[in-house]
């Protein structure tokens, strides 16, 4: 697996697994809400060890910048409101520093 599959695969169980937890606080729907909600956020842990990179805090430094491209997909999707210019120009900045830090030529660590 790719690491920009493992990201995009982390995103999409960390946004579910949150939006459970989201949807039992916020939106009253049941707590059995809750349990695909753990399994998502399980699955999000895992899939971030998949990502090649040596260390940990680089992978998640990486990941933020994913994470906020997804949340605003999810947003648009899932909740129907559309992102904004801004939220546009701000995601795509954190893409480029995602991109960045995964991808910049680094010698022997």
């Amino acid at each position: 697996m790719t690491s920009i599959a493992a990201f995009v695969g982390a995103a999409i169980a960390e946004i579910a697994g949150c939006f459970a937890f989201w949807a039992w606080l916020r939106l009253d729907k049941p707590v059995w809400w809750l349990v695909p909600g753990i399994v998502s956020l399980i699955l999000f842990a895992y899939l971030l060890t998949l990502v090649d990179s040596a260390f940990a805090g680089r992978t998640y430094a990486a990941y933020g910048g994913i994470y906020i491209a997804a949340s605003l997909l999810w947003l648009w999707i899932v909740e129907g409101t559309r992102p904004d210019r801004w939220d546009v120009t701000g995601a795509a900045i954190c893409a480029a520093g995602a991109a960045v830090i995964l991808f910049a030529p680094r010698g022997s660590v």
